[in-house]
């Protein structure tokens, strides 16, 4: 039988909203008893209702995350960096993945405004005029964490991905190398537009020419990477270097160029993005851009804490710092 605040309250010879209190935490009660009735607590196991007391103070402390794939390791690390700054600030967190499937992202933004959270941190692909005026309309603050929204409407935290890319393709350019093949994702989304556009960038200003059998872009994936090396070996002209989208397609790269029995980097300078854990444990280790995952996830879920309990805000938009790991993957 669940024991209720009425049974604390008769046990302990006080009243319900004395309990309450205590529980709640306010300094409103006399320490002798707050004392019984933290014993009285203790003693019949009481635990208080958390969907009740939201009901009560229209809150329920939870927040909905929505992730692409909770089983990619760059989302994985950046919902550990959410989850550490939520448990800080007490919340619950209801993680849901969404399969970068638009439809699926707007029915499941719907499901966590059914479910009364507090606040919703939106991770996805492409911001859509339908995700703007959903969230514009929402009953709760909506932060965007590693996905970014053209029109700066939603508050987001991100790093500068044209930049980084361009640094990237940069580097691969100034020691020496031809166009440097682009390798990623073929999703239509905003993070990989912009990782493009770096990429050309790099191109433009060095006066290359763009060969478009350079760029190969297929689903974000390591298979994609393996497919991509039998792809551009099979080139007239092969490229000697590559800058991959994705850390995970990286590795699809260096261990596709090896299977050819091709050195990495002799043969094949390979040039990362993310600096996920397994690009320090494929040999050679990967070089990379380094984009803060953890600090993404934490810097987002401590902006929203912000919305929803109407904090000061400084920064709607919060670009974080990259930068570059030479590892042995590329020449140095």
């Amino acid at each position: 039988m669940n024991v209720t605040i009425y049974d604390v309250a008769r046990e302990a010879n006080v009243s319900m909203a004395t309990v309450s209190r205590v529980v709640n935490g306010n300094p409103n009660v006399k320490p002798t008893t707050r004392k019984k009735v933290l014993a009285t607590i203790e003693q019949l196991g009481y635990r208080p209702n958390a969907v009740a007391r939201g009901l009560a103070s229209k809150r329920t402390t939870t927040v909905g995350a929505i992730i692409p794939d909770i089983s990619n390791i760059f989302f994985s690390e950046l919902a550990r960096g959410i989850e550490d700054i939520a448990t800080m600030y007490k919340y619950n967190i209801i993680l849901s993945s969404s399969d970068q499937n638009k439809d699926k992202e707007l029915e499941l933004i719907n499901t966590m405004l059914e479910k009364q959270v507090d606040g919703i941190l939106f991770m996805g692909g492409n911001i859509s005029e339908e995700h703007i005026h959903q969230f514009q309309t929402s009953s709760v603050p909506v932060v965007l964490a590693s996905t970014y929204d053209p029109t700066d409407t939603i508050p987001s935290v991100n790093i500068d991905y044209e930049l980084a890319a361009y640094e990237a393709t940069k580097q691969l350019i100034q020691k020496g190398n031809k166009q440097p093949a682009l390798v990623g994702s073929k999703a239509d989304t905003s993070v990989n537009n912009l990782k493009t556009s770096g990429y050309l960038r790099a191109l433009k200003e060095a006066n290359i020419e763009v060969n478009e059998d350079y760029i190969y872009k297929d689903e974000y994936a390591y298979q994609t990477g393996i497919e991509a090396v039998e792809y551009l070996i099979g080139l007239d002209d092969q490229p000697n270097a590559v800058f991959v989208m994705y850390d995970e397609i990286a590795l699809g790269v260096i261990h596709g160029a090896q299977d050819k029995g091709l050195d990495v980097p002799n043969d094949l300078e390979v040039f990362g993005f993310d600096n996920i854990r397994l690009s320090t444990m494929v040999r050679p280790t990967l070089t990379t851009i380094v984009q803060p995952t953890y600090d993404i996830g934490a810097v987002g879920m401590r902006l929203l804490t912000k919305y929803m309990n109407k904090e000061q805000v400084d920064e709607k938009n919060v670009v974080l710092p990259h930068r570059i790991e030479f590892r042995n993957s590329t020449i140095q």
